[in-house]
């Protein structure tokens, strides 16, 4: 019954966490009997035990209970099996979004070598709007997870093409990304192909484009300044934020934090 497989799924992280916590006495039971179960699940065919399964998954690997070499020898493989070109489009979606979803919890290296190949093909997806869609607006995470040699020499490009997609939504969500992929390269990128790319997006025909794009604008222009004068920074949560200064600090120990969230997660896509 999937209802079955569904609850025995919502049961393995905390299981997972019980194991870790008492791995001396039970060694190698999650690795031998409970991860495989997991990944299996992942192609299940009722749509709420994989559901149930990419759940398990991810909050797994949010806590560090999934080995490197089951990501990379048995995770990784099954994703790319899922999200390859002649795969059922209902898996498709869901493997790209576990990609997109899973790539910060994961080493850059593993990302760059395993992960980023498949995510610039489907950023070129042709027959899935819902695959470009979900690119785009993972994007910034993306690109915070390889770092910025990677992001110049192989996403921008890809970054280029979903910014002149011919659906509107795609580019509504690259507005959005946009500081986050700013952020990640150089400044001369920044300035000699990123702000072109923005005032083609701010001048875009869709209002809706324009309007995220106008949202965008500030966060993207903060980008250009220096860090180490202007006090901005990216928190871990993807927020661009102020950070006080030390005379600023002295001056108001006894008052809150001066701490200001300018921007809410780029990856906030509609």
């Amino acid at each position: 019954e999937p209802t079955v497989r569904t609850e025995l799924m919502e049961q393995i992280p905390p299981i997972a966490i019980f194991l870790q916590e008492s791995r001396p006495k039970f060694p190698a039971a999650f690795f031998e009997y409970l991860m495989p179960v997991v990944v299996r699940y992942l192609t299940d065919v009722n749509n709420q035990v994989r559901k149930a399964g990419q759940e398990a998954l991810l909050v797994m690997l949010e806590q560090d209970l999934v080995s490197q070499s089951d990501i990379e020898n048995k995770v990784c493989p099954i994703l790319l099996d899922l999200s390859a070109p002649d795969s059922d489009d209902e898996y498709k979606v869901e493997a790209v979004n576990i990609i997109c979803k899973m790539a910060s919890m994961l080493s850059r290296t593993t990302v760059e070598h395993m992960l980023l190949p498949r995510f610039c093909e489907l950023c070129s997806d042709g027959k899935l709007f819902q695959v470009r869609k979900i690119c785009a607006a993972n994007f910034g995470d993306i690109c915070n997870a390889v770092g910025q040699e990677a992001t110049e020499r192989l996403l921008i490009p890809k970054f280029f093409e979903l910014c002149s997609d011919s659906v509107w939504g795609m580019r509504k969500a690259c507005a959005e990304c946009f500081m986050a992929v700013s952020y990640t390269t150089s400044p001369e990128v920044r300035r000699s192909k990123l702000s072109p790319l923005f005032i083609s997006l701010i001048s875009d025909t869709c209002r809706w484009v324009r309007q995220a794009a106008f949202q965008s604008l500030g966060p993207f222009i903060s980008t250009f300044a220096n860090p180490s004068s202007a006090g901005l920074y990216i928190r871990e949560d993807g927020t661009l934020s102020i950070r006080p200064s030390a005379q600023d600090v002295n001056s108001n120990s006894c008052q809150p934090s001066n701490n200001i969230t300018v921007i809410a997660s780029s990856t906030n896509a509609a």
